[in-house]
């Protein structure tokens, strides 16, 4: 399940930057690859619940919290990309949405290096 949610990842920051590019760029369509990245984003949901339900069942100490939080900041991560894809399509101002993603992205892989469950090189 791990190399299901971390491709689902992948695919869908790829379709991110593809789609805010596309909307940029005024493409027709711009709104076809951006529901497929919806798309990615419900595949990347519930991959990453499993993993979180797998990993609860096995979890000692306070690690339930730290994966919890790792979770509910990945959630962050999708709506601020989900922001920052509306807020281009409609050719608005996207700086807060794009300060957003990068932040909580930066959390979420600090979050994800420093968890016991990958390679941690901040353990």
């Amino acid at each position: 399940m791990t190399h299901a949610h971390i491709t689902a990842w992948a695919v869908g920051i790829i379709l991110f930057f593809v789609a805010n590019a596309m909307y940029k760029n005024k493409n027709s369509k711009a709104k076809m690859v951006h529901m497929i990245t919806r798309l990615m984003y419900i595949i990347i949901i519930i991959t990453g619940f499993l993993l979180y339900q797998s990993i609860m069942k096995t979890a000692t100490g306070d690690i339930h919290m730290w994966y919890g939080i790792k979770m509910l900041i990945g959630l962050w991560v999708i709506g601020a990309m989900e922001m920052v894809l509306i807020r281009t399509k409609k050719e608005k101002d996207a700086k807060g949405a794009w300060i957003q993603f990068v932040i909580a992205v930066l959390v979420v892989l600090y979050l994800g290096l420093r968890l016991p469950l990958n390679w941690a090189p901040f353990a």
